[in-house]
């Protein structure tokens, strides 16, 4: 039986928000927050069940090493993502981004822990530096396939996915691991305040009704004037609307990690 087709967002292409330098700046921070994180485990840590269904946090480690690996350079970014596509059009998937994942695990199954850590720390430096590059190569094409959000198909540019999301991911999964682990969260303005800043936008622009969010604790603020009036913490937002929660009503509204 063939699966019913999803819905397609006729809008451009998403882009990312903000500029180049900036987004690197954050990567860079992102992936230096998670190797602090991964040092911090304890061995005891790494099998413990995540959010991500069917992932230990070892699990969700390897995929987002996978991620940056295959930002560092373009023959890793064009060989993961051919093959991925490739085993989602086998599967008749509508998008191959399950694929991916999974091809990151499975690839970096076999390292140890002290492997891995020490490849995200090798790799760091190369992977913002190849995200840069190839963003400035690529940053205006639109991506191969549609992806999907919030249960619509739509398009996105490279750079949104280089300069956007791929932050976006690690700080998510850095959240799933502290609540795998219930290791405390170490926030800041600086840069937690900028990520959520970026997502509160996106989302006020995805659902385009009159609001007023206040998030609250130090990644927090206040968007938005009028209509109906949300406040929860800052980092439950934005797991809320990267579907890790129950979100109802525009909270429901997705934004993608």
């Amino acid at each position: 039986m063939t699966a019913p087709a999803l819905p397609v967002d006729t809008a451009p292409p998403r882009r990312p928000g903000p500029d180049r330098a900036s987004a690197m700046a954050l990567a860079e921070a992102e992936y230096l927050h998670c190797a602090t994180l991964f040092e911090r485990l304890e061995p005891e840590h790494w099998a413990l069940p995540t959010v991500n269904t069917g992932w230990t946090v070892r699990d969700t480690a390897g995929h987002m090493l996978g991620m940056m690996q295959m930002v560092s350079s373009l023959p890793g970014l064009a060989g993961q993502m051919s093959t991925s596509m490739r085993e989602a059009r086998r599967a008749q998937a509508p998008v191959s981004i399950d694929h991916l994942t999974a091809l990151q695990v499975r690839r970096n199954a076999g390292l140890s822990t002290a492997e891995l850590i020490e490849q995200w720390r090798a790799l760091t430096p190369r992977a913002v530096r190849g995200r840069r590059r190839l963003s400035g190569l690529l940053g205006g094409r639109t991506l191969p396939e549609k992806q999907l959000v919030g249960g619509q198909l739509e398009r996105w540019t490279f750079g949104f996915l280089l300069d956007v999301i791929l932050t976006r991911d690690p700080f998510m999964h850095r959240l799933d691991i502290h609540a795998a682990t219930r290791l405390p969260v170490e926030v800041s303005a600086e840069h937690e305040g900028c990520l959520v800043d970026d997502v509160a936008r996106e989302w006020a622009q995805r659902h385009g009704r009159p609001c007023t969010l206040e998030l609250t604790g130090p990644a927090g603020g206040r968007w938005g004037d009028g209509g109906e009036h949300l406040t929860l913490d800052a980092l439950e937002f934005c797991r809320t609307v990267s579907g890790r929660g129950t979100g109802a009503g525009l909270l429901a509204t997705a934004v993608p990690f």
